[in-house]
């Protein structure tokens, strides 16, 4: 059985927190009627205690009559404190267990002065005094305590925390149920994804999260599935690489070997069909050659072995170098090779063997996929860069295949693959070595119409002002 110990630990996290949360709330509510009750029992014993001072001090012969009347209907006891030290009732008689009284308090009530306090005896019932002296013609001052239980308001308060209690107790089980239940919903995707990585991991590039929400975690889900996607492309297009580029290595390979063995056991009849196939073993050592210095481009370019040698490069000659080398191929298919290069475009930095060899594989792909119509190479000049074309009027490519072309072993359906042939590495090539240089490549294509492609190459940044003199 598998642990979600995600949620564990995030329902554990709350728990704690809900915990401290609970814990503090309570205590806040504890301190808030503790403090409360106790404020109202000092006010109300201050209250009795300056009434009682006021009677005592009118002299009146039945003052202590009226005192213990009030006392007894205000649930408070009340008791003389002699000049000379001695605690005693109303009616006279000495106090017989003082436990309330202490000497230094004794001390201050007879110097005149007022004390409060909480007090408590061993049964731990508490007990709030109120100490008064009172004033009076003679130079002796006794004084009176007016003391208060606080049972009555020690059990609200443990009614208080009881309530307090089943209340936190309640909150704490409702909310622990509701942790478990988020703690599960958000772990979820989470496990969802990490089974899925296993998945991915064992090769099974197929699945797909099902995404529900767009959050954080939603978008995480998003970038998994364009992953796995991305990866099953990878694996779908090196699988088909390796297909047509033992295809396009046997080809080539079968017919060296046929008519060099042909040659070799004397089976020509004339020169001129010796030249025929001396031609043709020519061609197809050039297809091999072509192949070959593909796969070591790219070999280079995964190992990151690619350097490049900047200089200031003449857009136009490089152009016309280019189009001289392809220009048989597309007259052989008889197809209309054209040139549109503007005079005063200022030079670019680049690498002119790499420059050239980019401008050669988009030649070829168009010859390539062009069966009839015309082939146009054009340069012309933004504000900042240079921007070379090369236009077919080829079979074109579907629009959900063109974010993809540039990819390494990618190839647009695989039937027309095996019938224009190719490996799939040009464009990739293509690609990697124009941004290597600064810069860019867009591609506009429909479908029947035709393609074209687009360099945008920053000028030389130290040209100043020279221009390209036509």
């Amino acid at each position: 059985m598998n642990i979600n110990r995600i949620g564990l630990k995030l329902g554990a996290a709350i728990i704690v927190l809900m915990i401290v949360i609970l814990a503090s709330a309570g205590f806040a509510v504890d301190r808030l009627f503790t403090n409360f009750y106790d404020a109202q029992m000092r006010d109300n014993a201050q209250g009795i205690a300056d009434h009682f001072t006021t009677m005592a001090e009118s002299g009146d012969s039945s003052v202590q009559s009226l005192i213990r009347n009030f006392a007894e209907f205000s649930n408070v006891k009340v008791y003389w404190l002699s000049d000379d030290g001695k605690v005693l009732t109303l009616s006279g008689t000495k106090l017989a267990d003082p436990s309330f009284v202490r000497a230094r308090d004794t001390k201050r009530l007879l110097s005149g002065y007022p004390v409060e306090y909480m007090s408590g005896n061993t049964s731990g019932r508490r007990f709030y005094v109120v100490g008064r002296p009172i004033r009076t013609d003679s130079s002796a001052r006794p004084a009176i305590y007016i003391v208060s239980s606080m049972t009555e308001i020690d059990n609200s308060l443990g009614r208080l925390r009881n309530l307090l209690m089943l209340s936190g107790l309640g909150a704490f089980l409702l909310a622990l149920g509701m942790i478990l239940i988020m703690s599960k919903l958000l772990s979820r995707p989470l496990l969802q994804m990490q089974q899925m990585t296993e998945k991915m991991a064992n090769g099974n590039w197929d699945t797909r999260l099902r995404v529900g929400s767009r959050d954080e975690i939603g978008m995480l889900g998003h970038s998994i599935n364009d992953l796995a996607a991305s990866l099953q492309r990878y694996r779908d297009t090196r699988q088909a690489f390796f297909s047509n580029i033992s295809h396009e290595l046997r080809t080539p390979v079968t017919y060296l070997q046929g008519y060099a063995k042909v040659l070799t056991d004397g089976l020509v009849e004339s020169d001129k069909e010796k030249k025929q196939y001396l031609s043709i073993i020519y061609q197809e050592s050039l297809r091999l050659e072509h192949l070959i210095n593909d796969l070591f481009t790219l070999s280079k370019m995964e190992e990151g072995q690619i350097k490049l040698k900047p200089e200031p490069l003449d857009l136009r000659e490089i152009i016309r170098t280019a189009v001289q080398k392809v220009k048989l191929r597309a007259e052989k298919k008889h197809l209309s090779l054209q040139m549109d290069l503007h005079d005063r475009v200022p030079f670019v930095r680049g690498d002119r063997q790499r420059m050239e060899q980019v401008l050669l594989n988009l030649l070829e792909n168009a010859i390539r996929y062009t069966e009839k119509g015309s082939i146009l190479v054009r340069l012309s000049g933004q504000k900042e860069a240079a921007v070379l074309s090369v236009s077919d009027t080829g079979v074109g490519i579907p629009k959900d295949e063109l974010p993809y072309i540039f990819e390494r072993f990618y190839r647009v359906e695989k039937s027309r693959a095996r019938k224009f042939g190719g490996t799939g590495l040009g464009l990739s090539i293509v690609k990697k070595y124009v941004e290597m240089q600064g810069g860019t490549v867009q591609v506009d294509s429909e479908p029947g119409s035709g393609t074209t492609f687009r360099l945008i190459l920053p000028y030389e940044e130290k040209q100043g002002k020279g221009r390209i003199k036509s």
